[in-house]
């Protein structure tokens, strides 16, 4: 039950994207039609769990038995570039349709800052790897869902007529910020 708490509780109520303000660049570029947006989502969900169980089992088992936590970002960046690009070539050669729906999205995952964000995180709460994994994964769920819905109001309001001031990316973030307030209703949802 604490697992499902920590999923639900990080997809809704603290919102990677909405809450937190990482993994902006891709809310942001990737969000214009709902199949890439997809595409990025499922790509984050899949990267940010297995990136979440990974560095959770180096930070346990290798940085603090050899008490070198001031490592801590520098390994985890490259653990989430070594992952990303074994993923791709695992994808590549054993599921080359899972690989054609993913693959463009999996090299720019590497420099989503949300999937560095949660490792980090996952160490600041002091969570087990089950917890990390739980966190990892309703974290990755929650960006695919925002990035989703940003992608399906963006196609709405492209045919909208918008001033010329607020078209582009300043009506995204004010859609985005309409959007921080609604998942704040979320709030009340896990103490």
């Amino acid at each position: 039950m604490n697992l499902l708490l920590i999923a639900v509780g990080a997809a809704l109520v603290n919102n990677v994207v909405l809450s937190q303000c990482l993994g902006l660049c891709p809310f942001i570029g990737v969000s214009q039609k709902v199949e890439t947006a997809a595409g990025m989502g499922g790509a984050v969900i899949f990267v940010m769990t297995i990136t979440s169980a990974v560095t959770s089992l180096i930070n346990n088992f290798i940085l603090k038995k050899l008490d070198i936590m001031f490592l801590q970002t520098i390994v985890f960046i490259l653990v989430i570039a070594v992952l990303v690009g074994f993923i791709e070539l695992f994808l590549k050669k054993m599921m080359p349709k899972l690989y054609a729906v993913l693959g463009e999205y999996l090299p720019s995952v590497t420099t989503n800052c949300a999937v560095l964000g949660i490792a980090l995180i996952n160490v600041q709460k002091n969570y087990g790897f089950l917890a990390s994994v739980a966190n990892g994964f309703g974290t990755a769920v929650g960006f695919a869902v925002a990035i989703v819905i940003m992608a399906g109001i963006r196609e709405k309001i492209e045919y909208n007529n918008i001033p010329e001031s607020f078209k582009g990316t300043p009506i995204v973030l004010v859609t985005a910020g309409l959007m921080a307030m609604a998942f704040f209703g979320f709030s009340g949802l896990i103490r």
